[in-house]
């Protein structure tokens, strides 16, 4: 397994069978995704891209900290699960991070990840809320 930073529209193919199954392919692009602090992880097998995770530099208007990272489009290939691939992705994330000066990581877990996100460190700190089309949510962070 090797993970490398990788381009936002390698991302799609995987967001679109993973995160959106039978939604139209234009729900793969997120807001960010080329901005300049942006960066997206990917992990490869055999040279197969198989786990992705995108890192966005935005504030979430529930958290005190002045600057964060928000971990979005995480997802890994069927076949490919519970091999230990996201959590290289965030072991790989972690550094880029603080070495961005920043210090905290926040995301919008669903919630059949909520527990995988808590067994790498991140606290739940909301209710569960609903993303229209998507489910059950819950925000976490993680300090860094």
């Amino acid at each position: 397994m090797n993970v490398k930073q990788i381009e936002a529209k390698d991302t799609y193919p995987i967001r679109s069978v993973v995160l959106r199954p039978g939604l139209p392919k234009e729900t793969c692009h997120f807001a960010g995704d080329h901005d300049e602090h942006t960066f997206h992880l990917g992990a490869f097998e055999d040279n197969q891209l198989v786990s992705i995770a995108s890192f966005y530099f935005v504030k979430n208007p529930q958290i005190q900290n002045n600057y964060q990272y928000q971990l979005r489009g995480m997802a890994t290939l069927e076949q490919h699960r519970a091999q230990g691939l996201s959590s290289a992705l965030l072991r790989t994330a972690f550094p880029i991070i603080k070495n961005n000066h920043v210090d905290l990581l926040w995301c919008n877990a669903r919630k059949e990840a909520q527990g995988f996100y808590e067994k790498v460190g991140f606290k739940t700190i909301s209710e569960e809320f609903q993303i229209e089309g998507v489910g059950p949510h819950f925000l976490m962070t993680k300090d860094i």
